[in-house]
């Protein structure tokens, strides 16, 4: 039997349905299991990384919107992790985490041997935290790290935290996703970026959407963009002070190095990336798509046709 995906949206989970996620997960049945905004009792919260902790189908786990809601919760979630050796995306957009709540996690972050995706966008995290991520993110060549990671809205981390992240971001030769959306950077944050991505040879994806940009930012990343060669493929400005006529010139030549790449053959296996981030949901791969809207949709068991790709769920 492949493995299916179980999505569960908003709902609290029945003893009936913890029960059948943990005899999922004890069979290795499923890739995919999405609790996003569900309510559970504490008991409930544990069988279940019990469970997960053995999965050894399991890749991406989303408890988005604070289903993890407290330290206990979140030392639950690390032991689990310190076992669990499959899962390759996590997502926990929404969860009160704050520092403390990373650092008691961060120890089976660091060690987790097949983790690449991490969404900890609305955490409610600060500098601290940066020091932790930044471990996340290896220097060239020292091991294995994340190449997707999720800081959306994450309003207590400072410019000191940002340049430590901006740099490690430089170093990184793994990063290819970073979304920093709605998070008050403005243009001095901005312009270290902007040297961060011309330092990457990784990076493809970069959000800074209602960051606080002005043209300044947008001249400066123009001109990066214009002059040094990069793997950046798509830079989202939205809700900026930006002129559209600066964002349409980015674009622009953003989308010709990407069409140069694809005539060489170096983009054409580039796939888009997940972002991890609410509301909207959405499943690609596979033979089935989720819309959180439907009533109907509170637990979707579904077989997956996807091999060893990953099944994403993009939350907006």
């Amino acid at each position: 039997m492949l493995p299916s995906s179980i999505q569960i949206s908003g709902e609290p989970l029945s003893g009936a349905e913890v029960r059948d996620i943990c005899r999922g997960l004890r069979d290795n049945a499923v890739r995919l299991l999405s609790l996003r905004g569900c309510r559970l009792c504490d008991r409930d919260f544990g069988r279940i990384c019990r469970a997960l902790a053995g999965a050894t189908s399991l890749a991406q786990l989303n408890l988005n919107l604070g289903v993890v809601s407290s330290p206990s919760r979140i030392k639950q979630l690390a032991e689990a992790l310190r076992t669990n050796r499959s899962i390759q995306s996590l997502f926990l957009h929404g969860s009160p985490l704050t520092d403390a709540g990373l650092a008691l996690l961060n120890p089976a972050l660091a060690l987790h041997p097949a983790l690449v995706a991490l969404d900890l966008g609305d955490c409610m995290l600060g500098d601290e935290a940066i020091n932790l991520i930044c471990g996340l993110l290896p220097p060239d060549g020292a091991k294995s790290g994340l190449k997707e990671l999720t800081l959306s809205a994450n309003p207590g981390i400072t410019p000191k935290g940002w340049s430590r992240l901006a740099i490690a971001v430089a170093h990184s030769s793994q990063v290819r996703v970073l979304n920093l959306d709605y998070n008050p950077l403005g243009d001095h944050v901005a312009g270290m970026l902007a040297v961060a991505v011309a330092s990457s040879r990784t990076l493809e994806v970069l959000d800074l959407e209602g960051t606080g940009l002005t043209n300044q930012s947008a001249q400066t990343l123009l001109d990066m963009v214009e002059n040094y060669p990069t793997a950046l493929r798509s830079l989202v400005l939205a809700e900026n002070s930006i002129s559209p006529e600066l964002q349409q010139q980015i674009c622009d030549l953003l989308s010709e190095g990407e069409e140069e790449d694809e005539v060489a053959g170096g983009a054409g296996d580039t796939q888009e990336r997940e972002k991890g981030r609410e509301p909207a949901a959405h499943q690609r791969g596979g033979n089935s798509w989720m819309c959180p809207s439907d009533p109907s949709s509170q637990m979707v068991l579904m077989t997956s046709g996807l091999g060893d790709s990953l099944l994403a769920e993009t939350e907006m």
